[in-house]
């Protein structure tokens, strides 16, 4: 690494240990008491749930007591049910009072026993149980009655002479004012999470609903049975739940406590995982003290949001300057400006990882969540990895000082010119076209080529017969075949060819039957061969039809994208995808790598791997020599890209161990990187239908279990839509500047590649799981199909798309986005179904057979104007 990169990793460093430091600067805040007046005390230890009648022991009680000794004056309990009936007993020997609690429910005989329970142990230690609570937000829950829960009160008052209430929430106090007439104090839970309180209104918030307690019931002393604010969970309105978070509120409310002479009890002692059960994923997490009875915040310091912050900025430093440093392998020609644009990205890459990593390590990790988590990280990992190769392309594409290898004409002597043989396969083509075809290849202007047609398995004679018919006319240098059966469908028809072709012949040239060719085409391309070390010479695909409708305009911009944005960059380390027309490559190397496979869909990219394989190289020029046809309907335009996507795994099962390195080839690291990189978004695109269909089922869960199961952590959830959001920003950018678009082909294009989104995700699952699908050609020069059908072919996306849809209402109906994460959550579900409807869109689009002429004009991209050098080496344009 040079010196101007390592000035660039080291000034991002700073600046991003900056950010770091800047949202972890000490904040003072008033010390914790030496001895607070309550706790909040459920003793479970991890593993245990009064839910599933798991409780501690005599002896795990103890030590829990033994550890609150000198910090608090007492304690608050919430049932007497087995050995918990033995905590005032044991707190006795501590010197702490107790708040005796009772546990009522919807079961009444179980209520009874609760009832007799709690006589039985309030009247063995009058000594220090103070007062008790009947009852814990019973009336809230809507367990029991406001009736039901005053005939208990006056039951046990008038067994017991110390104080007796039940425990409610402020507001349940204000609506039910009764049950003050048969309680002898107001306990009341002031809990300003629940409600969407800031952080820094909360303290007040508190004040203000003692003091109108207070105001509403003047006779009655007004007892705070539960206060405080969790370490992690969802987040509520401004509600933000974290250590930091928790720590700043109990140190201010300790401090207006004692001010104001509350009689209070701090929710809780300890965190109890088995709540998140009945309370949802926040309900583990109240505790002053982890599970593991260690501190969670300092008590007396300055807070600091993330403590280990230094410890995790300099593990992100250390993973951005590995991936940065990758990232700059073979990049010498990269301005100073991409450089600073990739190690910006690495850097954001590697923070939001490490901080993915140490946000959800903070929750209680059970099996489920261990499983889930790991799902989590593959998945984050996938987006980060997605997110620097688009990264990478993005630098490239922009900020290179030249072109590394520009396509440059070579001068050769007309008669030193080779023979090359154009093979022209054919399936059930319509004979107009093909005639078409033949034409323009007849009006080449090359001396020394011949032109092969091979049809194969078309069994209507009429369709093939004036094709031979034609080339008969056309001469001696066209040669028909009309081949039934032939096996291999198009890799057998030009291995087929490949027989036929003659002696003299050293370079063979592949058109697709629709292709009309510019008479220049072999005589500017063929002179490249005179490099000895050259195989494969390949132009674009360019289509002639982008003006019938609107459908096509959009199909065309779309694939600008690839053959002037990726294929350059590819060009740049000998990497392209060779494509089944418009390619060129020397006989003696086609002959030599074995022909075209025919167990592959997309022979032509498989070929021009095995050719790299060998130590080949290819040359690429991002000019037209040829038009086809694009596919009429959205139905064939998905097939198509099904067929690419299918092929691509195909190809990378097949030669694995030579891209990853494991077995021996002449592949290049660069190489390697582009063949990955290159097909990576689109098995991220099958990860993506797997994160569609599990967000539809985590939804649907929420919508069942709303206070049992919350939305995936907001980090999480905002991955999906970083990569999205970047994703189009570069095609956007590049778009306008290396294809030269407008705003509205671009977004054209935009539409058209999402709308082929569920149509990768399936082909790249399929290809995973079976070895061959059979060969599909592009139909050419069909019918549109009516607006009917074409919403047919996109039915899948359509109910995807009406499921995310409800999903997300669903979730609003019944919950609100009353959180940053449920928000969040909703926008992910409707992001998500962005590209199912970019699919039904599409599918109309298609079904119409006339558009507006202006719309088509506005629409139409003409090809990018790239300048071709003379030099090795010349500037970008």
């Amino acid at each position: 690494m040079n010196r101007a990169n390592i000035l660039i990793i080291t000034a991002i460093s700073i600046i991003f240990s900056g950010f770091w430091a800047l949202l972890n600067r000490p904040e003072p805040e008033p010390a914790w008491p030496d001895r607070i007046q309550g706790f909040s005390f459920s003793p479970m230890q991890i593993g245990q749930s009064p839910v599933e009648g798991l409780l501690p022991t005599e002896e795990e009680i103890d030590a829990d007591l033994t550890l609150l000794t000198g910090k608090t004056h007492a304690i608050r309990t919430y049932s007497v049910e087995g050995v918990l009936g033995e905590i005032p007993r044991l707190a006795k020997r501590h010197e702490l009072n107790v708040t005796l609690g009772a546990w009522l429910g919807s079961d009444e005989e179980q209520n009874k026993l609760e009832i007799a329970r709690l006589l039985e142990v309030a009247q063995a230690n009058y000594s220090n149980v103070v007062r008790v609570i009947v009852g814990n937000e019973a009336v809230l829950r809507g367990d029991l009655s406001v009736e039901q829960v005053t005939g208990y009160l006056d039951q046990v008052r008038e067994e017991l002479a110390v104080p007796v209430s039940t425990a409610e929430p402020w507001h349940v106090w204000l609506k039910h004012q009764e049950l003050a007439t048969h309680a002898d104090y107001i306990a009341t839970h002031m809990l300003p999470y629940w409600e969407g309180v800031t952080l820094e209104r909360a303290v007040d918030y508190v004040a203000d609903h003692v003091e109108l307690l207070r105001q509403t019931f003047p006779d009655k002393k007004v007892v705070i049975a539960e206060v405080g604010w969790p370490s992690n969970g969802r987040t509520r309105h401004g509600a933000v739940a974290s250590s930091a978070n928790e720590a700043i509120f109990l140190r201010r409310f300790l401090e207006r406590a004692h001010r104001e002479k509350y009689i209070y009890y701090v929710m809780e002692a300890f965190d109890q995982p088995w709540k998140q059960v009945t309370e949802g994923a926040v309900g583990a997490y109240w505790g002053v003290y982890d599970v593991e009875r260690q501190p969670k915040f300092a008590f007396d310091t300055p807070i600091i949001r993330i403590p280990e912050w230094r410890l995790l900025a300099a593990i992100s430093a250390v993973i951005a300057f590995i991936t940065f440093a990758l990232l700059l392998t073979d990049t010498k020609t990269l301005r100073l400006r991409g450089r600073s644009f990739l190690a910006t990205i690495a850097f954001g890459a590697s923070t939001a990882a490490v901080w993915i990593v140490y946000t959800y390590t903070r929750q209680y990790l059970s099996l489920p969540t261990v499983l889930t988590g790991l799902v989590m990280v593959f998945g984050t990992i996938g987006v980060v990895v997605v997110l620097l190769s688009e990264a990478h392309e993005w630098a490239e594409a922009t900020w290179l000082t030249q072109w590394r290898r520009p396509f440059t004409p070579r001068k050769v002597p007309l008669e030193d010119l080779p023979m090359v043989s154009v093979h022209v396969p054919a399936y059930n083509e319509p004979p107009d076209m093909m005639i078409d075809t033949l034409n323009a290849l007849a009006a080449l202007q090359y001396q020394r080529y011949e032109v092969i047609v091979i049809d194969n398995n078309t069994r209507d004679p009429e369709i093939w017969q004036p094709v031979e018919k034609h080339c008969l006319k056309l001469g001696e240098r066209f040669h028909f075949y009309h081949i039934a059966p032939l096996a291999g469908f198009k890799a057998g028809a030009l291995n087929f060819a490949l027989t036929k072709t003659s002696p003299e012949a050293e370079v063979v040239a592949v058109i697709d039957s629709d292709y009309l060719v510019t008479p220049d085409w072999l005589l500017n391309m063929t002179p490249q061969f005179s490099i000895p070390a050259l195989a494969i010479a390949q132009a674009p695909q360019d289509y002639h039809d982008d003006g019938e409708s609107l459908f096509k305009a959009m199909c065309y911009a779309e694939y600008q994208g690839f053959f002037y944005i990726g294929m350059m960059t590819r060009n740049e380390r000998n990497a392209i995808i060779q494509h089944g027309t418009m390619t060129m490559v020397r006989r003696s190397v086609l002959e030599e790598v074995g022909g075209w496979s025919e167990w592959c869909i997309t022979e032509d990219a498989e070929l021009g791997l095995r050719i790299f394989e060998k130590g080949y190289e290819a040359t690429y020029i991002p000019q037209s020599y040829g038009k086809g046809l694009m596919p009429d309907t959205f139905g064939d335009y998905r097939k198509q890209r099904f067929r690419w996507a299918y092929g691509a795994v195909q190809i990378l099962r097949s030669h694995a161990g030579l891209l990853l390195g494991w077995r021996n080839s002449r592949l290049t690291q660069g190489q390697r990187y582009h063949f990955l990189a290159g097909w990576l978004p689109w098995l991220t695109d099958s990860l993506n239908l797997l994160f569609t269909l599990a967000a539809l089922a985590w939804s649907t869960a929420m919508a069942l279990m709303p206070t049992r199961l919350d939305p995936p952590l907001i980090i999480l959830s905002i991955m999906p839509l970083i990569l999205f959001s970047f994703k189009i920003g570069k095609m956007l950018y590049l778009y306008r500047t290396r294809v030269g678009t407008t705003v509205a082909q671009t977004m054209a294009a935009a539409l058209a590649g999402l709308s082929l989104s569920h149509t990768i995700s399936k082909a790249i699952l399929h290809g995973l799981v079976t070895r061959g699908l059979p060969f599909f050609r592009t139909p050419k020069q069909v019918r549109s199909h009516a607006i009917l059908r074409a919403l047919a072919e996109s039915r899948e996306e359509a109910l995807i798309m009406i499921s995310l849809w409800l999903a997300a209402v669903v979730i609003v109906l019944r919950e609100g986005p009353d959180s940053a994460d449920l928000l969040v959550w909703i926008v992910v579900l409707l992001v998500q179904s962005i590209p199912y409807l970019a699919a039904v869109v599409m599918a109309l689009i298609s079904g119409f057979s006339h558009t507006g002429q202006k719309m088509i004009t506005e629409i139409t991209v003409p090809p990018p104007q790239i300048q071709v050098h003379l030099d090795q080496s010349g500037p970008i344009t």
